[in-house]
């Protein structure tokens, strides 16, 4: 199986009838890592959660909108590739996954009255170890669409991505 080093979007199809549909998401067979821990987090429109990644305990993610819309967005953090720094964006509805490796920082808005979504994570939360990067790096200049997002009071304290780039020797 091929590695994965860049976010993409998981094509997974749905089989409809009278009843509605079966949607497979996530098989190990079609990926290099073992979901270990499930999350869900619930959102309202124009929250904004993220950019946060593990120091330590690199974490891979697969992220399947359950309900409403989000923008996916995720920052590659291995200071030796090609695309250090290089912003990925997914305009994502109920249904769709991303895969995300580990070593990117992660984040997402939601665009939609509310959003439900579920995480798929390849090593357990560790708290000592969450780190974050603004959602308005003057450096990343991600193009979030809300002007007035709702943030937690977490995210509102993380270090730039610049403070970031001069503390990682290499990832």
């Amino acid at each position: 199986m091929k590695k994965i080093t860049k976010p993409y979007l998981l094509k997974s199809k749905r089989y409809f009838d009278k009843r509605g549909f079966f949607q497979e998401l996530f098989l190990q067979k079609n990926f290099n890592t073992k979901s270990i821990f499930t999350a869900l987090a619930f959102s309202k429109k124009n929250v904004i959660r993220g950019m946060h990644f593990q120091q330590k305990n690199k974490q891979t993610k697969i992220i399947t909108v359950l309900s409403g819309k989000i923008l996916d967005v995720s920052v590659n953090l291995r200071k030796k590739s090609k695309d250090f720094g290089k912003v990925f964006y997914f305009n994502m509805s109920e249904g769709e996954s991303v895969y995300i490796p580990n070593y990117y920082a992660h984040g997402y808005e939601c665009l939609s009255k509310n959003a439900l979504i579920l995480y798929h994570l390849d090593n357990y939360r560790d708290v000592e170890n969450e780190c974050g990067i603004p959602f308005d790096d003057k450096y990343l200049k991600i193009k979030w669409q809300t002007n007035k997002p709702i943030l937690s009071k977490r995210d509102k304290l993380h270090e730039d991505f610049l403070s970031f780039k001069k503390k990682i020797i290499s990832l």
